[in-house]
C-alpha cells in the first residue's frame, strides 16, 4: 500500500457557518453534527469568522479507492502511529481515507510507515 503525503499546510477549525467556506478549495473537509460544525482547510483560506483553529497539520493520503468491504487499513496506520506517540486525525471520503498529523511528528509519522512496509509516494500538492 503506498502513502503520498499532501503538502498543503492544513488547520482544522471549527465555524459558526460555512458561508465563508470556499468548498472548491483542494482538501477542503466538512463535517457537521447536531453539536457543531468543523473544518478542515488549508491555512492559508480559513475563513475569518473561524470559531477555533488548530494550525500546524500535515496530511497523507491513501493512495487508490479503497472498497468499503476493506477492514482494518485506518486501524493499522493509526496503531503503528500511535505506539510511536503520534497523534492523527482521520478524514475518510468516499474513495480513501486521510490521515492527519501535527507537522512536527510528519515526517516521524511518514518514516514510522515506511519502517512498516508502506510506500511513502512523492509529495502531492
Amino acid at each position: 500500500m503506498t502513502i503520498d503525503p499532501i503538502s498543503v499546510p492544513l488547520s482544522v477549525c471549527k465555524v459558526r457557518d460555512y458561508s465563508g467556506v470556499d468548498l472548491d478549495t483542494e482538501f477542503c473537509f466538512i463535517g457537521r453534527t447536531d453539536e457543531e460544525r468543523s473544518l478542515v482547510c488549508p491555512t492559508d483560506v480559513v475563513p475569518a469568522d473561524t470559531v477555533a483553529r488548530d494550525d500546524g497539520w500535515r496530511a497523507m493520503r491513501i493512495r487508490g479507492e479503497l472498497d468499503f468491504s476493506l477492514i482494518g487499513i485506518l486501524s493499522r496506520i493509526s496503531a503503528l502511529l500511535a505506539d510511536a506517540g503520534i497523534g492523527i486525525f482521520a478524514i475518510s471520503t468516499y474513495n480513501t481515507d486521510y490521515v492527519l498529523t501535527h507537522a512536527a511528528d510528519f515526517e516521524r509519522a511518514l518514516d514510522v510507515l515506511r519502517d512498516a512496509g508502506y510506500k511513502v509516494g512523492a509529495p502531492q500538492s
